[in-house]
């Protein structure tokens, strides 16, 4: 058997969660190696909606107008009747976008594609995830991991810094650890499949049978294909043939429709759903992430999108640590993104019981801004704030000037690995200088100005204050200019000073 040269990270799964981290890790410039155990790429639509909160992510990885181009927006559901009637009402609530959140409405892009154009980018930087080879063994020690790998190739021995499990619900990795996987089967069997077929337009998400749960049935137009997905809610243990004539006949006894064929079956799959959250997150030098951690309903489209943020709050965390920041860092990973997974269960569930009464309509809870960080350690306001957002928060966005006049977005600013400082009308005396941190000051002496009061409204800061941004486009601290050796231990905690 074979050993490897060292890398920093061993990645399991090349799923959306794998290839957020690997993003992440790539723009870092930290070594990582990217495995799935699935002999080619994922083709089905599985997690279909993308949530603003992703897509805010997904601009900061640079990827988000191709994640536009791929897909398309949500089309009104179609409720029929027994009689042939129907109503419509919009999917999800109707937002404009606004300075401080310029993503307001769920996007729709099949699973496939999504992956798809996160693989580009990464071989765009050099990287890419390699598919029939899955771990097999792992042996931690004081300051690596050895692990066994096995491919086309036969069994190989590699040494990791850190091992990061995004292998699923079922995670291998997590059932070796022993680490427990709580929660409850929801009683709830169904059928998901990315079909052709004939009869029915594309202009709306078709609903028949709502009024009896068992009988539900979904056909949606997939954005950017010329397939529909149907989604089937099982009684009992029934088994459903998921052959393009099997799924005519279904379609056909719960609609009540004859006109509408199946012509080909492009995925299926039979599910049953589970609520199930990971007891731990970590395990030594190894860590759980996305559906390895918690499995959803996929009422409410948190799943997918929860997976991601999971990478996206990691991989800095990761970064940092390799880096030279204390590796108590990565404690606060589970810390931050365990008790947002655990509302997640609740809302999914919650969804999925209004679902099964036809009630299918979607706010603003789905759509993850509102979620953040207030009680994480990481989370530092010297004094305490009564308004505006708090450390811990989402940073809003918000267009800007620069001195010389031109437009800028702070998320412009943000974009990338690095942390962000920005000065209220404080000094330029007072900066400071550190790796890997960038300084804007409005005011004065800045290079930044506030032309129509944007900032101001997103972030309510008093003359003199400081707010810290960290990678993840979260805020870290607030100070007042008097605190702002406080800012200065902070990012030494965090692997930016020192």
């Amino acid at each position: 058997m074979m050993m490897n040269k060292e890398i920093d990270i061993l990645i399991c799964g090349a799923g959306p969660t794998g290839l957020t981290l690997a993003l992440v890790l790539a723009q870092q410039g930290v070594s990582f190696r990217i495995i799935d155990k699935m002999k080619s790429p994922f083709h089905g639509s599985r997690g279909k909606g993308l949530q603003p909160r992703t897509l805010e992510i997904f601009e900061d990885l640079g990827i988000v107008q191709e994640i536009m181009a791929a897909g398309g927006s949500y089309p009104p559901q179609r409720e029929y009747q027994d009689d042939g009637s129907w109503q419509e009402a919009p999917t999800a609530e109707a937002r404009s976008p606004t300075a401080s959140e310029p993503y307001l409405t769920p996007w729709m892009v099949p699973q496939f594609l999504t992956e798809d154009v996160m693989r580009t980018r990464l071989n765009e930087l050099g990287h890419q995830p390699q598919f029939g080879c899955e771990l097999i063994g792992l042996e931690q020690q004081e300051h690596g991991v050895i692990v066994r790998i096995a491919g086309k190739d036969g069994e190989q021995s590699l040494r990791a810094r850190y091992v990061v499990a995004a292998d699923g619900g079922r995670s291998f990795v997590r059932n070796l650890l022993e680490i427990d996987f709580p929660g409850k089967t929801l009683g709830v069997r169904a059928v998901v499949a990315d079909v052709s077929l004939q009869g029915l337009s594309r202009d709306a998400w078709h609903r028949f049978s709502s009024s009896a749960p068992e009988r539900q049935i979904g056909l949606c137009p997939l954005a950017g294909t010329d397939m529909f997905q149907i989604q089937a809610a099982l009684a009992g243990d029934e088994q459903p043939d998921l052959s393009a004539d099997g799924l005519t006949r279904m379609v056909s006894e719960r609609s009540g429709r004859t006109d509408i064929t199946v012509v080909a079956v492009h995925w299926a799959s039979m599910f049953q759903m589970h609520a199930r959250l990971a007891q731990r997150y970590r395990v030594g030098r190894v860590l759980l992430a996305g559906d390895a951690a918690h499995v959803h309903p996929p009422t409410g489209g948190q799943g997918l999108n929860t997976s991601v943020q999971d990478a996206y709050n990691l991989a800095w965390k990761l970064a940092a640590v390799l880096a030279g920041a204390e590796e108590n860092l990565l404690d606060t990973y589970e810390e931050e993104r365990r008790p947002i997974a655990e509302s997640m269960l609740g809302l999914s569930s919650r969804l999925l019981e209004e679902a099964r009464r036809g009630e299918m309509r979607r706010g603003r809870e789905v759509q993850q801004l509102d979620l953040g960080y207030p009680e994480s350690s990481l989370a530092l306001e010297i004094p305490a704030r009564k308004h505006g957002p708090l450390a811990g928060d989402r940073a809003p966005d918000a267009p800007v000037t620069t001195r010389s006049g031109a437009p800028q977005r702070l998320f412009e600013l943000f974009r990338g690995t690095h942390w962000t400082l920005i000065g209220c009308h404080v000094p330029r005396g007072h900066v400071m200088k550190a790796r890997g941190l960038h300084v804007h000051l409005f005011g004065e002496e800045g290079n930044l100005i506030d032309s129509n009061g944007s900032f101001q409204d997103a972030y309510a800061l008093q003359r003199g204050d400081w707010v810290l941004v960290r990678p993840d486009g979260y805020i870290g601290a607030i100070v007042a200019s008097d605190n702002l050796d406080a800012i200065e231990e902070y990012l030494q905690r965090a692997g930016v000073v020192g």
